[in-house]
């Protein structure tokens, strides 16, 4: 069992930065992927960014250049730096974590999520 906890949401005017951290602890052998997702009110949930043990970090279309996710794999920890942030970047960032543990597999873990508000 893996338990994920979110933090750093708010509400922020167009234009600024806000940084979210996750932290990931529990029963595992080790973590295979860290990242994030969005959902907005009446919209699919969508892969914001994601950081694996191979390859390079994934980051949607829509928040290239403007957002960065980085990793400490010693602590378990993911961030996502936010800049230049748009209203349409409103949404519940919710930091997901896939774990293999010997008895379970590889298994996907969510945190409750944090509310991200972009608005002047």
């Amino acid at each position: 069992q893996v338990h994920v906890v979110e933090s750093g949401g708010g509400l922020v005017q167009p234009g600024g930065s806000l940084t979210l951290s996750c932290a990931a602890s529990g029963s595992f052998y080790t973590i295979n992927t860290m990242g994030w997702y969005r959902q907005a009110p009446g919209k699919d949930r969508e892969l914001v960014a994601e950081i694996n043990n191979r390859g390079p970090t994934k980051y949607a279309d829509s928040v290239k250049g403007r957002f960065t996710a980085s990793r400490d794999s010693g602590e378990n920890t993911l961030t996502l730096a936010m800049t230049d942030l748009k209203p349409e970047d409103t949404a519940v960032y919710e930091c997901v974590v896939n774990a293999y543990d010997f008895r379970t597999g590889s298994v996907s873990y969510f945190g409750q999520g944090t509310q991200v508000t972009v608005s002047s």
